[in-house]
């Protein structure tokens, strides 16, 4: 009996002393679709998360304390991702991350500030890697949200600038996702074409729902029959690989211009028929061609063999070295000081200087335009997908030339 007391004792003992421990982590809650339609996607991020604040860890961490990615799933549901910040915040976790989903910024952001403005001592930062709609820095702009990815307007403009220099496009069709994102692409492409090209004429601009089609051939039909040249989509996971295999299935020849061309799943979608007309527009590709580029695809690839992505996009690195930066320059952990530091955040990754924009808290940094090919030695040396495809770079559009008017006025603490 006693020796069974004395084990159960110690049990307890090593319990604590993992909370413990766990408690002193600097904690991270990622509140992105872990099921449902959208799974594949949360998943690829959480292990691209897990892989940055590794790397992170292995040289001491920040102040002498671990990063720790914590994965709630909020099924692609604002209502869930409001009801996994409030068990993100009673477990005394003070920094969340999302990117999946605008719909769920908006709530994240408001739902955040709330509980800043009811518990000022228990305040929580949010780091929103993705959620691209131009309203979260502009009119909603918040002192503890800061968006770590280019708006889609900054997105769109460096789109639009390759479409309208190609004089074969006559006709153009706008298809998006019905939600703030999607609607944000859809106005942002209509605005600038009517602008920079306005002999282009916009033969169709439809927003579908988001997640639940399963058959886009409706679509591609309407698509086909409009007679364009090009098709603009903000569509990102099934959604995206859905359409384009509708697409492919059609014959239908179209240039698609994405901005989430590359995002894990959609590669084998695309296949051999998408070599030439799939383009995308995003702040990182594997195949920008520098060390640190060769590195992480290596190291993403060696770390999850079993996987069936391969390192696609650098944004969990950027957001956990500024905010690794920040507490260091605060000296602390608590979300204010580090809100502090991070709003004049500045980084050198491999595609150039990136810099925290302190009015609306918006990463400035650069964009590329890449194109759907075979995957060979040179340009495209590194596949997605293990597919035998990837992205070759066009076009790198420069840091400065993405700064974009902001009409934020933001109420500090």
């Amino acid at each position: 009996m006693a020796s069974r007391l004395h084990r159960a004792a110690c049990a307890a003992v090593l319990i604590l002393a993992a909370s413990a421990a766990s408690a002193q982590n600097v904690r991270i809650a990622m509140i992105d679709p872990f099921s449902g339609p959208f799974a594949n996607v949360g998943e690829s991020e959480l292990r691209h998360f897990q892989l940055a604040a590794e790397i992170i860890n292995a040289r001491g961490g920040v102040l002498g304390r671990k990063i720790e990615i914590i994965p709630f799933d909020n099924k692609s549901s604002p209502q869930d991702s409001v009801l996994q910040l409030k068990s993100a915040i009673d477990q005394g976790i003070r920094y969340i991350t999302q990117g999946n989903g605008s719909n769920v910024a908006h709530a994240l952001v408001d739902s955040v500030d709330k509980h800043n403005k009811r518990n000022p001592d228990q305040a929580v930062l949010y780091l929103n890697y993705a959620a691209v709609d131009p309203a979260l820095t502009n009119e909603k702009c918040n002192f503890w949200h800061f968006r770590f990815d280019a708006d889609a307007d900054m997105k769109m403009s460096a789109l639009t600038d390759v479409i309208v220099e190609n004089k074969a496009y006559t006709k153009v069709y706008l298809l998006n996702q019905d939600y703030a994102f999607g609607q944000a692409v859809s106005r942002a492409g209509r605005a600038m074409l009517n602008k920079k090209r306005p002999d282009i004429e916009i033969v169709g601009d439809d927003l579908h729902p988001l997640g639940k089609v399963k058959d886009f051939a409706p679509y591609v039909s309407k698509i086909g029959a409009s007679g364009a040249q090009a098709v603009i989509t903000g569509n990102w996971g099934n959604d995206l690989a859905l359409l384009i295999k509708a697409s492919k299935d059609a014959g239908l020849k179209v240039d698609y211009y994405t901005y989430y061309g590359g995002i894990v799943g959609t590669p084998p979608a695309i296949g051999e028929s998408g070599v030439g007309h799939v383009k995308q527009v995003s702040f990182w590709a594997p195949n920008v061609g520098t060390p640190h580029a060769a590195k992480m695809t290596t190291a993403y690839r060696d770390r999850y063999k079993g996987a069936n992505d391969d390192y696609w996009f650098n944004g969990p690195v950027v957001v956990l070295e500024l905010l690794a930066q920040a507490i260091e320059q605060a000296k602390s952990a608590e979300p204010l000081p580090v809100a502090k530091a991070l709003e004049n955040g500045k980084l050198t990754v491999d595609t150039g200087e990136v810099y925290m924009r302190a009015e609306n808290h918006q990463l400035i940094q650069p964009l590329f335009i890449s194109t759907f090919a075979k995957q060979d030695t040179k340009a495209v040396k590194y596949d997605n997908d293990k597919t035998g495809f990837g992205f070759r770079i066009d076009r790198k559009v420069e840091a400065k030339d993405t700064v974009m008017p902001t009409v934020c006025k933001m109420d500090r603490p």
